[in-house]
């Protein structure tokens, strides 16, 4: 277990025999991926709340909960996901992608190599180009790379099988190198002179590196 993991497994723990401080740990180390995912199923107008109704539940239920910081995560993403739907029903809206991108900046430690790939795309464009993926790709990508789940556990929040989650997230990662590497020439500021002949390589560079780590997903 990596050495973040135990640690939030420790306060998981002690927080579920009523240790107000160790949850505030769980909340301060879990809130910022878990909002990162709920904006890509509510309006960013809504994320909040949305996710403040699943800590709410997490608060009431944790002393149910068993398992380590993995399992949280996944449980912790299942809740949000069941009171974003909710919320959804209730309006009669479809999963939306959208908000403020500057959550997704926290990647979770001890992440899978996709991490490289999506923290490569830069914390300012991360979920410009996430919008522009099919909902169930978008939600396989941030589910693996911003909350951290293995393909098992991300199928578990989804209710789909590890394989299609993996295909999911193998394809949304595959757009997003290629989106990274149709929007470099577009990375200067405008006045700026145009990119030396060392830009296009980076940017090639850095598209080869998520589609290594495609391989790995």
């Amino acid at each position: 277990m990596q050495g973040d993991d135990a640690e939030l497994t420790a306060a998981v723990r002690a927080a579920q025999g009523g240790d107000e401080v160790a949850f505030r740990i769980v909340y301060r180390t879990v809130h910022p991926r878990l909002l990162g995912y709920v904006r890509t199923l509510v309006s960013d107008a809504d994320a909040e709340d949305v996710t403040s109704e699943a800590w709410l539940q997490i608060a009431r239920d944790i002393s149910r909960f068993s398992g380590d910081a993995d399992r949280f995560r996944g449980w912790a993403a299942r809740i949000a996901r069941n009171r974003a739907l909710d919320h959804l029903r209730t309006r009669g809206r479809r999963p939306v992608i959208g908000g403020d991108e500057s959550d997704l900046a926290v990647l979770p430690a001890g992440a899978d190599t996709a991490a490289e790939a999506l923290e490569a795309l830069g914390t300012g464009r991360t979920m410009a180009l996430i919008s522009r993926l099919p909902q169930d790709q978008a939600e396989a990508v941030v589910l693996r790379v911003v909350v951290g789940l293995d393909a098992q556990s991300a199928a578990d929040v989804l209710g789909k099988r590890a394989g299609a989650v993996r295909t999911a997230a193998h394809r949304g990662l595959r757009k997003l190198a290629q989106l990274l590497d149709e929007s470099a020439e577009d990375l200067p500021d405008a006045g700026e002179p145009p990119p030396g002949p060392e830009a296009s390589p980076t940017a090639r560079g850095v598209t080869h590196k998520a589609t290594r780590t495609l391989r790995e997903t």
